[in-house]
């Protein structure tokens, strides 16, 4: 080979690797939504009931005031489908405050989880969103059963982006969760001026979507579900940057939180962990913003990311019950901000507080990786007021305030040198 074309080899080679090293970096930032721009579902259709058929095979195991059904769901590539559903009413007249209930990745509607807000008085439904139903495959601790009636599979659906909309897993997802809504109101034991939503992490991002779409809820809780998806998240290096521009703004344009929560004019809560490793703290926390209303967080230190830690706060059942109850609230964060190195955070507590903390991290690059430091900060209960100096090192921060039942009420993340 002449030194020639070994150097114009050499350059080829330099400039594929220069343009795979800018792919890599490749984010996908999507314009601001329309508020007022049509919505992929015909929600006419979603808010009426919908036909139920029975589901004997869990009728022997059904707890006491539960039952197990199917619901009709989407047609799908011209076949029916129906989604498994758990509801349960408790005992007495009612009528009964409600909950829709969503799981995430890898979940099922769970009975355990319906029986959790049964115990607190409120009616609640699980509805599967895969087409699944929650029995293990024979031999398997993963993985559920489908059914003869399922439609598309789960989780993400991102190589069908390209697919007409009616044969995405995000649209049929999306419409059992305000069918399942439709079918719980049907109830005479509910309350339908009281029912409310929450979901854990894909049921968190169909939560903050259902919330924007469906003006029947009238309270959001998405644990760890966000948008901006494109901009940083697990799927950003492991599905949209392979997937290239064209596909993935489709996905997004379609699917991503983003598009649909900042609709939303109900109270809603925010659940999440700082290293978290599917939802980021900067998509998360724009996703926050986007909310209009009555916004308030909760966000932990290293906050484990499944299904049972998903339903485990105790804030999510203090919010609920605040809203529908009239019961105490979560500690609000009523201002924020920071004069040089000193940050500030205001608070109403109906209750007292006990605490607070100064959390940061130092490190830069991937969210999940970052090393997060607690620091316990002095509180000044007379002027509901904490302050605390952010190290010069800080590349981000926030506040967590505690009160005297437990409850920690977060401020909004700030990022420093990002």
């Amino acid at each position: 080979m002449s030194g020639r074309v070994f150097m114009m080899c050499l350059f080829a080679m330099c400039a594929s690797v220069c343009s795979l090293a800018a792919d890599s970096d490749e984010i996908f930032v999507l314009p601001p939504p329309d508020p007022t721009a049509p919505v992929p579902w015909n929600l006419d259709d979603l808010y009426k009931v919908p036909p139920t058929y029975p589901a004997p095979e869990f009728e022997k195991d059904a707890p006491a005031g539960m039952t197990p059904l199917f619901f009709k769901n989407e047609d799908y590539l011209g076949k029916e489908t129906r989604a498994f559903a758990w509801v349960g009413i408790p005992e007495g007249d009612g009528p009964f405050p409600a909950m829709v209930l969503v799981h995430g990745g890898g979940g099922a509607a769970f009975k355990e989880w319906v029986q959790i807000w049964m115990d607190r008085g409120y009616a609640a439904i699980a509805a599967d969103t895969a087409g699944q139903i929650p029995i293990r495959p024979e031999g398997k601790t993963k993985g559920w059963l489908r059914h003869d009636h399922s439609g598309p599979r789960g989780w993400g659906d991102f190589e069908s982006a390209d697919k007409p909309k009616e044969e995405q897993w995000f649209y049929h997802a999306e419409a059992a969760v305000i069918r399942a809504h439709s079918l719980l109101r049907s109830y005479p034991q509910v309350d339908t001026n009281r029912v409310g939503i929450t979901g854990i992490s894909w049921g968190g991002h169909l939560t903050s979507v259902a919330a924007g779409l469906d003006d029947r809820f009238k309270l959001a809780v998405p644990v760890y579900g966000c948008g901006f998806l494109g901009e940083d998240s697990f799927w950003l290096s492991q599905f949209f940057r392979p997937m290239g521009r064209e596909k993935t703004m489709r996905w997004l344009s379609l699917w991503d939180a983003s598009r649909y929560v900042g609709r939303a004019k109900i109270p809603m809560l925010f659940v999440n962990g700082t290293n978290d490793k599917h939802y980021r703290p900067g998509s998360w926390q724009k996703t926050c913003r986007l909310v209009p209303e009555d916004v308030s967080l909760a966000y932990r230190v290293r906050m484990s990311h499944g299904h049972e830690s998903g339903w485990a706060p105790e804030e999510i059942y203090t919010f609920a019950d605040s809203v529908f109850k009239g019961s105490l609230p979560l500690t609000k964060i009523t201002g924020q901000g920071r004069v040089g190195q000193t940050a500030w955070v205001a608070y109403d507590s109906p209750v007292a507080v006990e605490k607070a903390e100064l959390n940061f991290t130092s490190d830069t690059g991937e969210w999940p990786q970052r090393f997060w430091n607690i620091v316990d900060v002095p509180v000044d209960s007379a002027g509901s007021r904490v302050e605390a100096p952010v190290p010069a090192e800080a590349t981000a921060y926030y506040m967590n305030i505690y009160d005297s039942r437990g409850l920690v009420s977060s401020s909004e993340l700030e990022e420093l040198n990002p």
